[in-house]
């Protein structure tokens, strides 16, 4: 059996590191400028400064982090107009994705959506703020892969990944009680064939709550 070059095993570290932080960050589990450094980011994985830190380079450019001129490492603060600015975006790309996805709009897909929704519910009720977010990412992600658009896909998510701290501080300022509304429009249009409600109902829903932020 061959064993894997040194270079191989560091970038499946590096990989590794950078899936984990990623993760977090998109779901919500790290604060709007909560502080990282790379010596602790290399304790906690069990991981030398290298892949550490050619995890954090990564999710800087995509975004994620921050990294300032002295080296500190964090996740951003949104200004007001970076949160209407990806707000936009998000109703461009998901209504577009959305669209796309109802020609594929089969039972099992919608069937499954509900189950999503279900968990996006129960999630609510335990005010669990990370897995709301995640469960109603996952509703979202599985919606737009019947898309079949990759490229527009992986733009969107890292929208949703520069969002993720700010999420998770919108979540905390809407106090839900309930699911989201417009997930139960979605689910209605996708039933009816309806393409104008379709869309009506995904920009409402990425979009109203981010601009409570703003407003």
């Amino acid at each position: 059996m061959l064993s894997a070059r040194p270079s191989d095993t560091q970038t499946a570290t590096h990989d590794w590191v950078y899936r984990a932080l990623r993760s977090r960050i998109m779901h919500g589990e790290m604060a709007p400028g909560q502080a990282l450094t790379l010596r602790g980011i290399g304790k906690e994985f069990g991981v030398s400064m290298t892949p550490a830190r050619e995890a954090v380079r990564r999710l800087a450019a995509e975004g994620a982090l921050f990294l300032s001129n002295s080296g500190r490492v964090s996740t951003p603060e949104l200004t007001n107009d970076r949160i209407e600015e990806l707000a936009a975006l998000r109703a461009l790309l998901e209504v577009e994705l959305a669209s796309r996805a109802l020609p594929r709009a089969h039972i099992a897909l919608i069937d499954r959506l509900q189950t999503i929704n279900m968990t996006v519910a129960e999630m609510v009720t335990k005010r669990d703020a990370v897995g709301y977010i995640r469960s109603n990412l996952e509703f979202h992600r599985t919606l737009y892969l019947r898309a079949q658009a990759p490229a527009m896909l992986a733009i969107a998510e890292t929208v949703w990944l520069q969002l993720g701290p700010t999420m998770r501080a919108l979540y905390g300022r809407l106090r839900r009680t309930e699911p989201p509304h417009y997930h139960k429009l979605i689910i209605a249009a996708l039933k009816a064939g309806d393409e104008p409600g379709l869309r009506l109902a995904v920009r409402s829903d990425v979009t109203q709550g981010l601009r409570l932020l703003v407003s």
